[in-house]
């Protein structure tokens, strides 16, 4: 069947090319797409049911305003088989974030069922899901994303599978349509799937309460979203991003060590690429394997070199580096597009020709990032080549490193103040900072002043989200800040358990429970992938974080 697929997106992809000359890639793509294929998990499926029944009520300590509270002290197994016909709504908790098929059985009690039941589910990851209104729908992107599925039931007894997959904690039930006869819940269960199969080791005795709740959230995180790739977030948008992968794939080597499935991630992106050559930052699955032509974005393309870098040192692999090598070489004519003979990039060019993200936060200014991400990718693109015997290929990029590195100084660096700013824009960031340490252009003593001097000044803009916290992470350590590497993950990601979070968020700032790109927190994911590193930092610095 998978072969009729492939088969089916080779036609739709050479009828597009009619527009194009060629494909830069037209000898690669069918075996690309059969690795992926032989690289699919199985899925681990584990039936799971609701512990008790709650109450979500109004508190304004509460995260977005919302506490959960135990509604009876009676087993969960009373409400089986009890009646549901006079009850308005019930909220059940299953104890845990899970995400697979949902499925209920009804039955009539004591009657014959001569009609339909109708019921409303609402599934939610926090309970603000579950208690905000949908409609009037203000957010940026599809009302359908909302897990709420109205399901009418005939005939009774029986039992329903809701088609679609949901990722939740929370489920409400809503009685929409009352029938005239007695009928009650005889089971209930989630059919969670994953394709983290793998026990992962506990952390030694002794670690910190805190750091060891964080790597256990960390783990949940991770397992929800391995799914047949490496899924951002299994409620949204269910698809493989090139960022994401890039850290989720290192958090996999110190844990789950699914070592199939970021091969497959990495062959399924460069099958479905572009065909320019240029990658797309995500790919679907379903109906068939497909990428979003509409899509480029600039540095997730680039991080695609450094996962296949990673993916070498963690694996010995050189087969699929080796193979894969002409995607990562093709991925540096974006920066040689953009380079000007001063030696910096062309922002302004590349930031109207591409989406270049860097992190979810308004009016943040990309220039300096952008600079940094380059080197950081060409620095890394050239290990990959001397780990497969391939640097003659790439002979110019010690010198492009070099000439990119001294620009940076020259005109990025406020010797007065120690940031690096960009050239129409002043703006300090806590961004621009990171990738002047993380490239390495940022000398170690320089780096220091830099990420130091961040919280003593005024007007700085900070990260967004998750993504740009763990390159925070990352950047204090490069720069030998390991005592304030560890606090800041304990304060950030322990921020989030402290409130209630199971699995860890798409977007979280301390100051704004109900911060949200999409205009509208309930389409948030509340368990995301570019959220799961802390497991990572823990496990691979042990000597910072487990003492």
């Amino acid at each position: 069947m998978y072969k009729y697929w492939i088969s089916v997106f080779l036609f739709l992809f050479t009828w597009g090319l009619h527009a194009q000359d060629t494909d830069f890639y037209k000898d690669y793509r069918v075996r690309w797409l059969e690795k992926a294929e032989a690289n699919t998990p199985q899925l681990v499926f584990t039936q799971k049911a609701p512990l008790q029944t709650v109450k979500i009520v109004p508190d304004q300590q509460a995260f977005q305003g919302w506490k959960v509270e135990p509604a009876s002290k009676e087993n969960i197994l009373s409400f089986y088989g009890n009646s549901f016909r006079d009850q308005t709504e019930i909220i059940l908790d299953f104890g845990e974030h899970v995400t697979g098929y949902f499925s209920f059985s009804l039955a009539p009690i004591g009657t014959v069922a001569d009609a339909p039941v109708r019921l409303k589910f609402t599934f939610g990851e926090t309970p603000s899901e579950i208690m905000t209104p949908f409609d009037p729908f203000p957010g940026g992107l599809s009302r359908a994303w909302m897990q709420d599925e109205t399901v009418t039931v005939m005939p009774l007894p029986s039992t329903t599978t809701i088609p679609r997959r949901v990722s939740f904690r929370y489920v409400k039930i809503e009685l929409t349509a009352k029938p005239s006869y007695a009928f009650g819940f005889t089971s209930m269960y989630c059919n969670a799937g994953t394709s983290a199969a793998t026990a992962v080791a506990p952390l030694p005795s002794g670690v910190d309460p805190m750091i060891r709740k964080i790597d256990e959230t960390s783990l949940n995180t991770l397992k929800e979203c391995m799914q047949t790739v490496f899924e951002d977030g299994p409620k949204r948008d269910q698809r493989l991003w090139i960022g994401d992968l890039y850290l989720q794939a290192m958090a996999n080597y110190y844990s789950f060590k699914q070592i199939e499935l970021t091969k497959r991630c990495l062959y399924l992106l460069a099958g479905l690429s572009h065909p320019n050559g240029y990658l797309h930052p995500c790919v679907y699955e379903t109906p068939e394997p497909h990428g979003d032509s509409r899509l480029f974005l600039l540095e997730y393309a680039l991080l695609y070199n450094v996962t296949l870098k990673d993916y070498l040192q963690a694996t010995g692999d050189k087969e699929t580096a080796g193979d894969l090598w002409v995607v990562a070489k093709k991925q540096l004519d974006i920066i040689h597009t953009y380079l000007q003979p001063d030696g910096l990039m062309d922002f302004k060019k590349a930031n109207k020709e591409w989406w270049i993200h860097i992190d979810w936060k308004n009016n943040l200014y990309k220039e300096v990032s952008l600079h940094g991400v380059s080197v950081f990718a060409l620095k890394n693109t050239y290990e990959l080549a001397k780990l497969l015997g391939k640097e003659q290929e790439v002979s110019e990029l010690p010198a492009l490193i070099e000439k990119m590195t001294k620009a940076a100084y020259r005109r990025y660096y406020d010797k007065k103040t120690g940031f690096f700013t960009g050239l129409e824009n002043k703006q300090i960031s806590y961004a621009s900072q990171i990738w002047m340490v993380l490239s390495g252009i940022a000398s170690k003593k320089d780096a220091r002043r830099a990420l130091q001097n961040l919280s003593r000044s005024e007007n700085v803009t900070t990260p967004g989200s998750p993504y740009l916290y763990h390159y925070y992470i990352q950047a204090l350590i490069d720069a030998g800040l390991q005592k304030e590497a560890k606090e800041i993950l304990t304060s950030y990601w322990g921020g989030m358990i402290e409130k209630g979070a199971d699995t860890f968020w798409e977007v979280y700032d301390p100051g704004n429970d109900y911060l949200s790109p999409y205009n509208f927190h309930p389409l948030n994911s509340y368990c995301h992938a570019w959220s799961c590193t802390p497991l990572y930092f823990i496990r691979r610095y042990p000597e910072i974080f487990q003492h």
